[in-house]
């Protein structure tokens, strides 16, 4: 008997699930136009990493908050995990990713940077807003993510789409390299139209 439940509450419901999940997570790579200039859409793979790094590198000062072997780990998780990455003439100019909760229905937004060069375009609008449409198709209830304190620029772009201070308030010297504190974010995607 019990057997039987099992397999009827797979087919209705865990084959759902990863049917929706396989559905809205197979990215196809396309060109994208964000402000009038053409990019490349893709979904991040292990070889994206020495760029993604370059990129961190050149946002944050010469440092790299996640290693290549963090990289490597989070793109290997292909059903809780999504990682998106923007090209202009075969150059990585921009990334984001995020983990995906399917209990909790949440999209947490793990990072984002975009190449100095390529900062103020509206790229990192576009990912950010991205990722929460994945959210939304994936029925997921909210987004969240951390921004550092001293990045008002983040912050401003992120209320700008519709983030509030989330009621964890701080997350004291969640930085690792400078004991930077983090401001915790939320975005109710249940309440937006």
């Amino acid at each position: 008997m019990l057997k039987k439940f099992k397999d009827w509450f797979s087919k209705q419901f865990y084959n759902k699930e990863v049917q929706l999940r396989e559905r809205y997570l197979d990215i196809k790579n396309h060109d994208v136009e964000i402000n009038g200039t053409e990019y490349f859409l893709a979904k991040a793979m292990i070889p994206d990493i020495p760029e993604i790094l370059g990129i961190e590198r050149a946002v944050y000062g010469g440092q790299t908050p996640w290693d290549d072997r963090a990289f490597r780990t989070e793109l290997m998780r292909k059903t809780d995990r999504l990682y998106l990455v923007l090209r202009r003439n075969d150059w990585l100019v921009a990334f984001i990713g995020c983990s995906l909760n399917n209990h909790t229905k949440d999209c947490h937004i793990t990072n984002v940077a975009v190449a100095p060069n390529f900062q103020n375009h509206g790229l990192g609008y576009f990912l950010v807003t991205t990722i929460i449409k994945k959210a939304r198709q994936l029925q997921y209830s909210k987004v969240t993510l951390e921004v550092r304190v001293s990045n008002t620029r983040a912050q401003k772009l992120y209320r700008d789409i519709g983030f509030v201070d989330n009621d964890n308030g701080l997350k004291k010297d969640y930085y690792f390299n400078d004991r930077e504190d983090a401001l915790n974010m939320v975005l109710d995607i249940t309440k937006i139209g």
